[in-house]
């Protein structure tokens, strides 16, 4: 559905962004993942053929981006979630999500069908005719992003859809971008919010000009050490530390009653761990893992570019 080869933007002397090469599937949640300033905006906006590339290749579809013939027909498949909504706020909500149905030649039905089955779904039907100038940042996101599918697009685009947001508005977004896996949209989501990233992405990107690494949250994961597995027990004998070290496992260290082993993956690692301890007749209280292994594969990556 997406497909980039090479794919470079130069500013002068800058090189926003260095040839990206990847592929986003039909149906699939992909995330860009980075700094500020790492090209995840000016990707989106070579892509959505508002700005031209510098050099390499990208397609959309079954058009390749650049060829001024190809921009309109990419325009009509997308839909784009900007970092800047650019709503109309002197007009209501219905007006505004009607008005840019008119503009992508919707039918009268469809516009209508459309328009209220979004803000209902955005939990903004009671708001419909109210100036969108009155409206919470939050609820001007939730507007914008309906008018991003208003004309029922392939691919939805979205610029950091949750910035700036307060809590329970950038839930309701997240819950929403899940809800369109349902609907098979293929989605591409910029965000610099790891946890973001982690809950609604199938796959990951993680971008600062390069392309640093790509893979499932998981496959990240597994891509890192720095991961602990922290058991504590009633009481730590002999028996128990020497049945554990049979595992192999790295750097065990035992304070008072507590365990603590260096894992790289604990849904594999941690039930050996435990039942070793149980048949050495270990009672466990407590079994936790600590540290965010995408955490630690993205501050890895990113600080090896720089």
């Amino acid at each position: 559905m997406i497909e980039t080869e090479n794919l470079t933007r130069k500013f002068g002397n800058l090189t926003a962004v260095d040839n990206l090469t990847f592929k986003v599937n039909d149906g699939e949640i992909f995330g860009f993942l980075g700094p500020n300033g790492a090209g995840k905006t000016t990707t989106v906006r070579m892509l959505c053929c508002l700005i031209s590339k510098t050099s390499g290749n990208a397609r959309i579809g079954d058009y390749e981006i650049g060829k001024p013939e190809n921009a309109l027909k990419i325009r009509s498949m997308i839909g784009l979630v900007s970092d800047n909504v650019g709503l109309y706020e002197s007009m209501t909500a219905y007006e505004n999500l009607d008005y840019y149905g008119i503009l992508y030649r919707r039918t009268d039905s469809q516009r209508k069908e459309s328009t209220e089955y979004f803000l209902k779904l955005l939990g903004l039907w009671e708001k419909k005719d109210t100036l969108v100038g009155s409206f919470s940042k939050g609820m001007k996101q939730k507007l914008a992003i309906a008018r991003a599918l208003i004309h029922d697009p392939e691919i939805l685009f979205m610029d950091e859809p949750t910035a700036n947001l307060d809590p329970e508005s950038a839930k309701t977004v997240r819950e929403f971008i899940l809800s369109l896996r349902k609907e098979k949209k293929t989605i591409f989501l910029n965000t610099h919010n790891l946890d973001e990233a982690q809950r609604v992405c199938d796959r990951i990107g993680i971008l600062n000009s390069k392309l640093m690494a790509i893979g499932s949250p998981e496959e990240l994961e597994h891509s890192v050490s720095g991961r602990k597995t922290v058991i504590q027990l009633k009481q730590v004998t002999e028996a128990i530390l020497e049945s554990i070290t049979k595992l192999g496992v790295k750097n065990l260290v035992r304070d008072s009653n507590k365990i603590t082993v260096d894992i790289s993956s604990p849904e594999e690692e941690n039930p050996d761990i435990v039942s070793a301890i149980v048949s050495a007749g270990g009672r466990i209280e407590t079994v936790s893992v600590v540290g965010s292994a995408l955490e630690d594969a993205y501050l890895k990556l990113v600080k090896n570019l720089q």
